[in-house]
């Protein structure tokens, strides 16, 4: 079994950690955080929980010691800071591209072939960021978005339509925010059965528009960002790394003309196993999913394009 490495063990990097070893597919977890203990405390909480859960993974906290992370096979980075009252966009960015820099240079130091996958906000903008800065090859450095948003958009339907979550196949590409995201509502099914044929179309707008706001809906509940979904999602696509399952995560990754996008991080399905990003699939979207991904890859380069003013890539 692989090592697996988390940055940041706050509510998403501690779960990340606790679902990997749950999942029981690493030796090795660990967990390296900036502030004195929190990662030492949370390790041995989950080691505790072990004989319950009946796993053997070796889960360790460490305090700003990137020396820990040499042998990772993957690394995970959940470090940055959430928007303070007062602080601009611009200054958020800033901030944390100077934290996910500063992580991906310590952690390259130590563990040079290791695939990373990225979780801090602005999420396609920070991942557009570890790629640009890493030099490393696109397959290696992406980023887990789509893969939250698609959990979402699927506990929507299930919901609605009153089934397993297993049951349902439901993707959402384009950009991780709340206005540039896309639930393909054409494209979902039940059983292979289009959900266009079986919710109404006010009934698929309604949902939809759920998924776009699902984070925000559960940061409204909870007074900050969700953890237990984004931590399951990232797990997930580390077994499929750990394990070469080659399961298909709709992915932020690098485009170099796939999709009409050039130069760019943003949510597409892709093909995750020990290779990393190890094929983009090209899904045929019609003329309205067409324009819309369009607008979204415009956002998300107006977001880039402050990395760029700051010439921070």
């Amino acid at each position: 079994m692989g090592k697996v490495s988390i940055i940041g063990a706050g509510n998403v990097g501690g779960t990340v950690a606790a679902a990997v070893a749950h999942f029981n597919i690493a030796s090795d977890v660990v967990l390296i955080d900036i502030k004195e203990g929190v990662a030492e405390g949370k390790a041995i909480d989950m080691m505790q929980s072990a004989q319950h859960y009946q796993f053997n993974s070796r889960v360790k906290g460490y305090t700003n010691d990137y020396s820990a992370v040499a042998g990772s096979d993957v690394i995970v980075i959940t470090s940055g800071i959430p928007r303070k009252p007062g602080m601009t966009r611009e200054e958020l960015i800033g901030v944390n591209a100077g934290i996910v820099k500063s992580v991906m240079d310590n952690c390259m130091k130590y563990a040079p072939e290791a695939y990373f996958i990225i979780v801090s906000n602005p999420m396609d903008t920070m991942t557009y960021l570890a790629v640009k800065n890493s030099k490393l090859p696109k397959n290696r450095v992406f980023g887990m978005g789509g893969a939250l948003d698609s959990s979402r958009f699927v506990y929507y339907l299930r919901e609605e339509l009153g089934c397993a979550a297993s049951d349902i196949n439901a993707m959402v590409i384009g950009g991780h925010g709340d206005t540039t995201m896309i639930p393909l509502i054409s494209k979902a099914t039940y059983k292979a059965q289009p959900v266009c044929e079986l919710l109404s179309k006010e009934k698929q707008e309604e949902i939809v528009k759920a998924t776009m706001v699902g984070g925000a809906t559960l940061t409204k509940y909870l007074g900050t960002s969700a953890w237990y979904a984004p931590g399951a999602s990232v797990a997930a696509m580390v077994k499929s790394i750990l394990l070469d399952e080659k399961k298909v995560f709709p992915t932020c990754t690098y485009l170099e003309g796939e999709y009409g996008q050039n130069d760019i991080c943003i949510g597409v399905p892709a093909v995750i196993g020990k290779g990393g990003v190890e094929k983009i699939i090209d899904i045929n979207l019609n003329e309205e999913e067409k324009a819309l991904f369009a607008a979204s890859a415009e956002a998300v380069n107006k977001t880039n394009n402050v990395l760029r003013e700051m010439k921070l890539v």
